[in-house]
């Protein structure tokens, strides 16, 4: 049996006007990574890059040696965050631009889109202007629509796109954010046929409560990309998951340090749902958010690789029984290290959690 393992790829490892207006000249993901402090005894902050160093992803070396080390371990291809806010406007776009107009890497990628507003409570720990929106997603109508499937159709149409029973696999980070999911999906279905596809197979990102797993599919998509970690909370300590998000309501809580032992975690992580012919599973290597929120973050520990294959292992055991096409899991991630959920090389642990992965996917 194969997995299909798709690795979520954060851009954000490069200069743009924009966040040097926001936070200071020179500010990436890096940033926040080298800031980050210890929070407990036993929280290992910061975290420290391996092999590949603190890079700049508009180095076209970094992008192959990424691809190099993805292709080696199993992995099927990256599924490149991509951003479009309305009216054309798109945010750190160039490095899957380049890989898309140079040929290189000659590795496999799909698209999935970010369509959230960014705030300034998402990259701080503070309190102070919380709420302060820096770009807005908007949702401007079908000419924009147009134009948005114009802009990705280049790369549905490259060799390398990832697809699903023939079509490219295009993934949404918010299904219920559209303001008609089925008339969005409608136009993109037509438009694809029109330049020779088979249509887009469209996957919705989707968590919660496990008894709302069918919101996303009631929206028409193609399937679900499951991510388990708010079940996974609620099964491991319910009383600390709702008494965190109550208190986070409330006010700035350093009350409660949100953290979860990370085999904890994988140990409740997988249900019922997973086995799904149109649920995409996900998996985690870990999930470390303070580099971000600091004390406000959620927070996994304990993670070591051996877990990992417990937890890969249990994955692939959900997906044995769906068609092959269908043998999907998404990785979250590949490289987000200010979430802490990543897999490339580090000081601590070298390539030990792709060395894993390899010996899983291999078999």
């Amino acid at each position: 049996m194969k997995a299909r393992v798709i690795a979520f790829y954060l851009p954000q490892f490069h200069e743009i006007p924009e966040n040097d207006e926001w936070w200071g000249e020179g500010f990436t993901e890096w940033t926040s990574v080298k800031n980050a402090k210890p929070l407990f005894k036993g929280h290992v902050q910061p975290k420290v890059p391996g092999e590949l160093g603190y890079y700049n992803l508009l180095d076209p070396m970094v992008r192959e040696k990424q691809a190099e080390l993805a292709r080696a371990t199993g992995i099927e291809g990256f599924c490149y965050w991509h951003y479009w806010f309305g009216n054309g406007k798109q945010l750190l776009e160039r490095p899957f631009d380049e890989v898309l107009q140079s040929g290189s890497p000659d590795y496999p990628f799909c698209l999935g889109w970010a369509n959230h507003s960014w705030k300034f409570e998402d990259w701080t720990k503070y309190k102070t202007e919380r709420t302060r929106v820096l770009i807005e997603q908007t949702y401007p109508g079908d000419e924009d629509i147009i134009a948005h499937f114009n802009k990705v159709l280049p790369a549905f149409k490259d060799k390398r796109y990832i697809t699903v029973d023939g079509k490219p696999l295009f993934l949404i980070w918010s299904p219920v954010n559209l303001p008609d999911p089925g008339h969005f999906m409608s136009i993109w279905n037509r438009l694809a046929v029109e330049n020779g596809l088979l249509g887009v197979h469209f996957v919705g990102l989707q968590g919660g409560p496990v008894k709302n797993y069918r919101r996303t599919l009631d929206l028409g998509f193609d399937a679900m990309c499951w991510e388990n970690f708010y079940s996974a909370e609620m099964r491991v300590s319910w009383l600390k998951t709702y008494l965190f998000t109550k208190l986070q309501r409330i006010c700035e809580s350093r009350l409660l340090l949100k953290k979860y032992q990370y085999r904890d975690i994988i140990a409740h992580y997988f249900s019922e749902v997973d086995a799904l012919e149109n649920v995409y599973p996900t998996i985690v290597a870990n999930f470390d958010r303070s580099p971000r929120g600091a004390n406000k973050a959620i927070i996994y520990y304990g993670s070591t690789p051996a877990l990992f294959k417990e937890h890969l292992e249990q994955a692939i055991e959900c997906i044995k029984n769906k068609q092959e096409q269908h043998r999907i899991l998404f990785l979250r991630s590949w490289n987000e290290w200010g979430e802490g959920n990543y897999v490339e090389p580090d000081a601590e642990f070298g390539t030990q959690y792709l060395d894993v992965m390899k010996e899983c996917l291999s078999k």
